[in-house]
């Protein structure tokens, strides 16, 4: 299975939720400003609950996006020892968006999340109705750019990966034909074609 790191900008959003990343193997990777000099307790107790699993990195230098590039060149970095991984920046910056799009056109799986419960693994693992669950697996195929599934059986176990339990062939079939129906995807002999939001 994919790595999943969660990149967020402390800066920018103070996520009050990390123990949702708890059940899911996420490497999650805070970054914190030159000028900030407290950390919640309830964050600090939740990072440390993650071990090895997560990590702080202050920055040392002040100025506007300092944090930002920080965080762009930690993706690079991360996407170059690891091209399979997923990317969840956690920020309400919309400057890192032209960034995102970048790299998801060089194939790398990318998007950006105002909160933690946005993702799209943590969103199917509380989605409570079917709507809920086929919005996560449209945002996590959006996510994916052009590196989206080309056959049935790879869309079945890209959809597979986003829930915590496995599913049966027949469970995999039915969202996949609930995707078609709505129009998300066309499947013609085995091959899938994309018709996603932006």
């Amino acid at each position: 299975m994919a790595k999943n790191y969660v990149l967020i900008d402390f800066e920018n959003v103070q996520p009050g939720n990390l123990e949702v990343l708890k059940q899911h193997p996420f490497n999650v990777v805070v970054f914190v400003g030159a000028n900030q000099v407290k950390v919640p307790f309830d964050l600090a107790a939740a990072m440390q609950a993650l071990g090895d699993a997560a990590q702080y990195i202050k920055i040392t230098g002040t100025g506007k996006n300092a944090l930002d590039f920080h965080i762009a060149y930690y993706v690079g970095e991360l996407a170059t020892k690891d091209p399979n991984a997923y990317f969840h920046i956690i920020s309400r910056d919309t400057g890192f968006d032209t960034l995102i799009k970048h790299l998801k056109a060089r194939g790398i799986k990318i998007q950006r999340e105002r909160d933690l419960a946005e993702i799209p693994v943590v969103r199917m693992s509380t989605a409570t109705s079917t709507d809920d669950m086929v919005s996560a697996i449209v945002k996590n195929l959006v996510g994916r750019g052009q590196s989206r599934p080309r056959k049935v059986k790879t869309l079945s176990n890209t959809i597979n990966s986003l829930f915590t339990e496995e599913l049966s062939e027949h469970e995999l079939g039915l969202i996949v034909k609930d995707l078609e129906q709505r129009k998300y995807i066309k499947v013609s002999n085995g091959n899938v074609s994309y018709q996603l939001p932006h």
